[in-house]
């Protein structure tokens, strides 16, 4: 192996690394190539010629332009509205009904990429409830990607993200502003907040806890004993009797006796729990 090929290699586990530690997004062996792919896109956008020179920027006071830069393209971002609908439609059956009273209605969707599951959240709640309800309603989406967080403030999507949006749906709460581009109403929009958020960094800075707390797809990026940390973090936040939605894929009953699985990609925090 030449200097060079050395000299990368050692930029490539000094990111990896980095990301794991900071950021908790964990790459495996099997996925070497994939992030090697990932980190070429973060270099071409900062101009920078290796990786070990972006390695070495990483160290500096003021890397926060590489930072987030290497975040992003770590990060998997692949969403589109309603995914997986079955979780969605458990969700509606057996914790819906029981916000349907409350005063307020307080989501989190603690990795929400380019808001697609936050503006699902609230249209379901004014199909569920009436659109009265979305002035009761507080959903907040955190990602640790700036890029698509503004992406999720403008609320603007390509027709490839709504696929699975009912046209009536569609009608209701979004109109067209581009060529297959369509815009989120303002009554929807008004229902959601989106904050850059690492969820390595607890405890969370929430004042008033959520009652249910979307985690979906993300927590198999990372290492078991972050895996165990954030869905204990999120039982912090979450309020006795508070629910967790994962993905189908993601159990926590092996991360976490705070939660009770029900069913397939839900679980509830027990009502004593704080």
């Amino acid at each position: 192996m030449t200097q060079q090929a050395i000299s990368e290699e050692t930029g490539f586990e000094a990111i990896r690394t980095w990301l794991e530690r900071t950021c908790a997004i964990h790459y495996p062996p099997t996925k070497r190539a994939l992030l090697h792919q990932r980190l070429g896109r973060a270099q071409r956008s900062l101009g920078m010629s290796t990786l070990s020179q972006m390695a070495q920027a990483l160290q500096h006071a003021d890397a926060r332009d590489v930072q987030l830069a290497i975040m992003h393209a770590a990060s998997t971002n692949h969403t589109y509205f309603y995914r997986e609908k079955d979780v969605l439609g458990s969700f509606r059956a057996e914790v819906m009904p029981l916000l349907a009273t409350r005063s307020e209605i307080r989501l989190w969707s603690a990795a929400c990429s380019t808001g697609d599951e936050v503006y699902t959240l609230a249209i379901m709640i004014a199909e569920a409830f009436g659109p009265e309800a979305l002035r009761r309603t507080h959903i907040l989406g955190t990602d640790i990607s700036a890029p698509v967080i503004e992406r999720a403030e403008a609320g603007v999507f390509p027709r490839r993200q709504l696929e699975q949006v009912p046209d009536a749906i569609l009608r209701r709460y979004m109109h067209p502003v581009g060529i297959d581009q369509f815009r989120i109403n303002d009554e929807i929009r008004a229902a959601c907040t989106f904050r850059r958020m690492n969820l390595k960094k607890a405890p969370f800075p929430f004042q008033r806890p959520f009652q249910a707390v979307f985690c979906r797809n993300v927590l198999y990026y990372f290492a078991h004993a972050d895996q165990v940390d954030v869905v204990n973090s999120v039982a912090d936040v979450t309020e006795p009797g508070g629910w967790l939605v994962t993905s189908v894929t993601e159990n926590v009953r092996e991360l976490s006796t705070r939660w009770t699985p029900v069913t397939s990609g839900i679980s509830r925090k027990s009502e004593r729990a704080m």
